[in-house]
């Protein structure tokens, strides 16, 4: 056979097809090596190496059409801007992301709030509050990530352990709606000695309102007639808190 023949015949057997982009995204995560897929990677190395989008496409099990199981869980952490802000999302919210439907969005939920009640509860029984930050390490696990305004009270015994706590009121954005005998019952359901007030503010802003102020004034005024001290109102806004003890508004 003379080159040029062999030459031609090589180059016509040659097919060329334009780059499917959406296959290669799905021949990505079939073709990787097992030790790479989150499952794998989690029994082979620890749950502490998998990164937060490996962990959530654990939960997430399966992607779909558009998106495989890593990229929708990628796209859900870039979508919210990371899991601080993941987590305070509802399962209603995360349906925006293609491939999350009712059931995955209420397992994310699920998943988050079982993360909040074991941090909760390390923080024992027999907690001691012995200073605002005491009180903000308390509160914080509670009311960090919710994406509307509660009212929570704190009970404290005379060596100030908590008794116990309880949510008042919720309400949106914000603002709630709390009555000084609602929360003058609570704290005698409660045998308490003193009690610290608490709400959160889903802004993040830590700062104080003339509305925070004024509640807070009426149940200490309501406290005074039963013999029960208001130690404190702290807000918790995200990762910062403000102290009303602390700036001599109590």
């Amino acid at each position: 056979m003379k080159k040029g023949v062999a030459k031609s015949f090589a180059k016509s057997s040659i097919k060329h097809t334009s780059f499917d982009a959406e296959y290669f995204k799905e021949k990505m995560v079939r073709e990787m090596r097992p030790e790479e897929l989150p499952r794998e990677k989690l029994v082979k190395y620890g749950a502490d190496t998998l990164t937060d989008a490996e962990l959530l496409a654990i939960l997430l099990r399966t992607g779909s059409a558009k998106l495989n199981v890593l990229q929708t869980a990628r796209a859900l952490l870039d979508h919210f801007q990371g899991l601080k802000r993941l987590v305070r999302e509802d399962w209603i919210s995360v349906q925006q992301i293609p491939g999350i439907a009712k059931v995955k969005a209420i397992t994310l939920e699920a998943s988050f709030e079982l993360a909040r009640r074991i941090q909760m509860s390390q923080t024992g029984e027999k907690f001691l509050v012995r200073s605002p930050e005491d009180a903000n390490s308390y509160l914080r696990p509670y009311l960090r990530d919710l994406t509307k305004e509660y009212f929570m009270v704190i009970f404290l015994d005379n060596a100030k352990h908590v008794l116990g706590h309880k949510i008042i009121s919720r309400g949106g954005r914000n603002a709630t709606v709390v009555e000084p005998s609602e929360v003058m019952r609570y704290a005698i359901l409660n045998h308490s000695n003193s009690i610290i007030l608490a709400h959160n503010h889903p802004s993040g802003i830590a700062v104080e309102s003339h509305a925070d102020r004024n509640i807070t004034a009426r149940i200490v005024e309501a406290g005074k007639m039963l013999g029960i001290e208001v130690d404190d109102h702290i807000i918790v806004a995200g990762d910062t808190y403000v102290s009303f003890r602390n700036k001599n508004l109590i």
